[in-house]
């Protein structure tokens, strides 16, 4: 059974935050004095969460993505992995995490369950990983990605936030690295989202400019084909043995495929990340509703997913910060 929604995209994919709470403070995820932190009542239960997993999979979810904030600063996040992965119909299990836990991690997440992390990284510069994340330590970082190698966390995607005046200069120096290393390497356009939407957009760069960049330095970029590859765009350099790939919610966009649904630490159901409508799921669980009713929120949220975003009219999601939706 699929979910199909109003614009004829099957929805089999839910993004789920797990925590609002990060262990670094990335400039353009979460604003220099932090976000006001959830308290932990009001963040579904590892019981909560399974449960809707449950519901959204007879509705045709079979891809699960954990996120935050910082997914493994969640307490007993191995043991929500392991419930989730039990969970019938659920055919992938991945999570995107900024790595500096995964050397604690990577191999009980395996044994739980986990199919695959996406690593955020958005430099190889130490003291500039320092600028952008405010307090954190590469070395951290790419001790976690060789954990998560050695695990079988495989194909292991880093994910790179092109910023103008930030890390720029270092397309380059990424894109190399997947000559030599079996590294998936995704340029991602910045996403104006929350109080810090309109300074993003100061720092955007298109994939158009960086993929020229890069063509112009290393050479032509080759289609490839990657599995689970979603919205990006992969190419490969001539004998490498990475992939590189484009992200292009701006310039663009890739809501005609869209087939996500996201739901929040604190139990919302929001069908658009660039969009702030939201449906409260975790009201209806405390009290007292059936799975079908749960089905039923679900498949409203379906429902009410919008065709597209507004970027281009500068219509920008304040709501929340991106720590507080899980990009």
């Amino acid at each position: 059974m699929a979910c199909i929604d109003a614009y004829n995209r099957s929805i089999s994919y839910l993004r789920i935050s797990v925590t609002d709470r990060c262990n670094l403070r990335c400039i353009y995820c979460m604003p220099e004095e932090g976000i006001p932190l959830k308290p932990h009542s009001e963040l579904l239960t590892f019981e909560e969460i399974t449960r809707i997993v449950k519901v959204a999979a007879s509705l045709g979810i079979t891809k699960i993505r954990l996120t935050g904030g910082e997914p493994l600063t969640r307490k007993g996040i191995v043991d929500l992995v392991r419930m989730i992965a039990s969970v019938p119909g659920i055919e992938d299990l991945a999570m995107t995490t900024n790595g500096v836990l995964l050397p604690a991690f990577a191999h009980k997440l395996k044994e739980a369950g986990l199919k695959r992390v996406n690593v955020s990284l958005d430099t190889l510069k130490p003291e500039r990983f320092r600028r952008i994340t405010r307090v954190g330590n590469l070395e951290d970082v790419l001790r976690g990605i060789e954990e998560a190698r050695k695990a079988g966390l495989t194909p292991i995607k880093i994910n790179i936030v092109v910023l103008e005046g930030f890390n720029r200069d270092e397309i380059i120096d990424f894109a190399r690295l997947t000559i030599s290393e079996e590294w998936h390497v995704r340029f991602i356009e910045v996403m104006p989202v929350g109080a810090e939407a309109e300074g993003n957009l100061g720092q955007y760069v298109s994939m158009k400019e960086v993929r020229e960049e890069i063509e112009k330095e290393l050479g032509p970029l080759i289609p490839a084909d990657l599995k689970g590859s979603g919205p990006a765009r992969y190419f490969r350099l001539e004998g490498a043995k990475g992939t590189i790939g484009f992200i292009t919610p701006i310039s663009e966009h890739f809501c005609y495929q869209c087939n996500r649904l996201r739901l929040t630490p604190d139990g919302r159901l929001r069908p658009c990340l660039l969009s702030d409508f939201e449906i409260d799921i975790k009201s209806a669980i405390r009290s007292g509703a059936t799975d079908e009713e749960i089905a039923e929120i679900i498949k409203e949220a379906v429902r009410l997913k919008p065709e597209r975003h507004h970027l281009e009219a500068s219509s920008f999601p304040s709501g929340r910060a991106m720590a507080e939706i899980g990009g």
